[in-house]
């Protein structure tokens, strides 16, 4: 008998094992199944162009238990196509998904199933005449007018999210003013491609090089099938670096889209003109009518759009007083916030455990629930700004943001290779800067032939330090912590033998040389002696008084480049320095400057290319915000 119970017991332990043996995704994928009913439609919008939408309805749903609407609009397509195909998870959140809402997921014009002709960051237009006048709002409101009277058993009240491209569909649909839309939701949201994404402050973002046929093709029908793939560049090297150097000059690229839509835009366009201008959506942050609640979300290491969230926030937040604002900034790369990897991290840096999970159960869903499902009434229990500190790795609250008590200091850029914040130091330091042999971004190859950049942007910049084409600047080793929480200016007093140049700044936190590797670190690194990145940016010097009317630069002339490093919030702890790196090329990162000026750079030709010795003056400095 004893023999019996024992094996009945092993049996039964056995069993429960394999039931927790269930992955997450495949719980996931049975909850959808076991709750959520699909269903196709054609939403037909005022020019009379027809846009595919899936919709995703909780089984319960009734007259006495109705749902509030989700949206997502995307070009990146809704699939699974098919009345009975199911995803395996539904909007990116298991926590939204397990709350029950209506889903809704639609392929905007000119994408995949939907009618119509597809336009990069489609103009926003003020005030619209006829049918004729649409955009995303336009679109955007047609879509929520047709949800909210046709779908049964919806409460009402919508609610609009999406990342990175559909970030941007949220935010310019928020301009629609259809009063059912309650709340919304811009992840990594695209403000404007001239200073996100494609370019930055007007250099080229050339390791976007191979996403041109996903964004420079029409389709020719609605369709379930990517219609973009022969456009691909036939690359028959592993060696990122090297083929992106045969990519240079940048009509080199440009053979490989010839009849690409996108990169003739590109080319046409090379300075912020109104072909720029009018795709930009912060003009038209004001006065917003029917205004919804706003979640701004944003990594502070995400190398696609970083610029979006800050700007897209402080724009509504100057020019619409009264309204819910807030935003949420965490230690994320692009879009990392929507998937869970336990131990989290970025390149080699470990923040901590279920980061994403704390977004999304902690504060989505309370957003969501509270602006669709609740009072509505502000009252969400969430900060105004909840933001990560990047060095402690800890999450941090705030009434306001930027914060009006932060000080501000200067750290100048010594020809020494000091960084001091007293009076700055008379001479320069000086560097060659040969484009033929740029300074790689990164270390990593298996980044440089990705779709786009990611890890960089906290990674070891030891590689580049080590350069004698790229200046470093450090403090002594800190003897309290520093907190920078806010943002960063570089004001740079530089002078060139060229007529043009590039200038990437970069901060750094220096870790001691006995830094010990967290529990999770990889292998093959060691912390000691660390050089993180924190933040970079470029500036291309002809945009230095105006992005859209370029000037060459006076050889040997001091002149003033000022330009906006993306925001921080990061603590230098004791024991670290904080080191400030300045150097010309950044390859293939952004497209290497000629260092001669020309009128278009992409035109430019193999002779155009020169040497140029680059000056950094002592009274240059890094204007940064420091909380107490």
């Amino acid at each position: 008998m004893e023999k019996l119970l024992l094996l009945f017991t092993l049996c039964s332990f056995s069993f429960y094992n394999q039931a927790q043996k269930l992955t997450v995704a495949q719980l996931d994928s049975a909850f959808v199944r076991e709750n959520y009913v699909k269903m196709q439609y054609e939403i037909e919008m005022r020019d009379g162009v027809k846009l595919f939408t899936n919709v995703y309805t909780p089984k319960d749903a009734s007259a006495n238990k109705k749902y509030p609407i989700i949206l997502k609009r995307t070009c990146y397509s809704v699939a699974p196509y098919g009345k009975d195909q199911l995803p395996n998870l539904i909007s990116n959140s298991r926590y939204l998904m397990r709350e029950k809402f209506i889903f809704v997921d639609q392929d905007v014009r000119g994408r995949w199933m939907s009618e119509g002709v597809f336009t990069n960051m489609t103009p926003h237009i003020p005030n619209k005449n006829s049918n004729k006048d649409i955009d995303e709002a336009s679109d955007t409101y047609d879509t929520i007018d047709w949800l909210v009277k046709n779908l049964p058993n919806n409460n009402g009240n919508v609610g609009q999210f999406g990342t990175s491209y559909p970030g941007f569909y949220t935010i310019a649909g928020a301009l629609c003013g259809h009063p059912a839309l309650k709340a919304a939701s811009p992840q990594a949201p695209i403000a404007d491609f001239f200073f996100d994404d494609f370019h930055h402050n007007g250099a080229f973002t050339i390791g976007y090089g191979l996403t041109f046929p996903v964004f420079g093709v029409q389709h020719p029908k609605p369709t379930t099938n990517s219609w973009y793939d022969e456009q691909f560049p036939k690359i028959k090297t592993f060696d990122g670096f090297e083929w992106y150097k045969t990519m240079s000059p940048l009509k080199n690229l440009g053979e490989n889209y010839t009849d690409n839509f996108f990169w003739q835009e590109h080319v046409q366009h090379p300075n912020y003109d109104e072909f720029w201008q009018k795709r930009s959506i912060l003009p038209h942050l004001k006065n917003i009518k029917n205004a919804p609640a706003f979640m701004l979300v944003g990594g502070w290491f995400d190398a696609e759009d970083l610029y979006g969230p800050l700007s897209i926030y402080k724009t509504l937040e100057k020019n619409n007083p009264n309204i819910y604002n807030s935003i949420v900034m965490g230690p994320f790369g692009h879009g990392d916030w929507s998937r869970e990897r336990g131990h989290h991290f970025h390149s080699n840096i470990y923040f901590g455990d279920s980061i994403a999970t704390h977004y999304q159960k902690n504060i989505e869903l309370k957003f969501f629930k509270h602006f669709l499902k609740e009072a509505g009434d502000g009252n969400s229990k969430l900060a105004e700004a909840t933001l990560f500190d990047t060095g402690k790795k800890e999450w941090k609250e705030f009434a306001e943001y930027p914060v009006k008590t932060a000080q501000k200091i200067d750290f100048y850029l010594s020809p020494n290779g000091k960084i001091a914040t007293g009076t700055p130091a008379k001479g320069f330091a000086e560097f060659v800067s040969d484009p033929s042999k740029p300074v790689p971004y990164t270390e990593d190859p298996q980044q440089i032939l990705g779709f786009s950049p990611r890890n960089y942007m906290s990674e070891d910049q030891r590689f580049a330090g080590r350069r004698t084409d790229v200046l470093t600047f450090e403090t002594d080793v800190l003897t309290e912590d520093i907190t920078l929480g806010g943002e960063i200016m570089a004001k740079l007093k530089i002078s060139t033998t060229g007529t043009d140049a590039d200038w990437f700044v970069k901060l750094v936190d220096v870790y001691p040389g006995d830094e010990k590797n967290s529990p999770y670190t990889p292998a093959h690194i060691t912390l000691g002696g660390y050089q993180q990145m924190v933040r970079s940016e470029i500036m291309r010097s002809r945009f230095r008084n105006s992005f859209s009317k370029p000037e060459p630069l006076i050889a040997n002339k001091v002149t003033d480049i000022n330009f906006r490093l993306q925001d921080v919030l990061h603590t230098f702890k004791k024991g670290h320095k904080i080191m400030i790196q300045v150097q010309s090329t950044v390859f293939p990162l952004f497209d290497i400057n000629p260092q001669k000026y020309v009128e278009n750079i992409y035109k430019a030709k193999e002779s155009d290319f020169q040497k140029a010795t680059h000056r950094v003056y002592g009274d240059s400095k890094i204007s940064v915000e420091v909380l107490k």
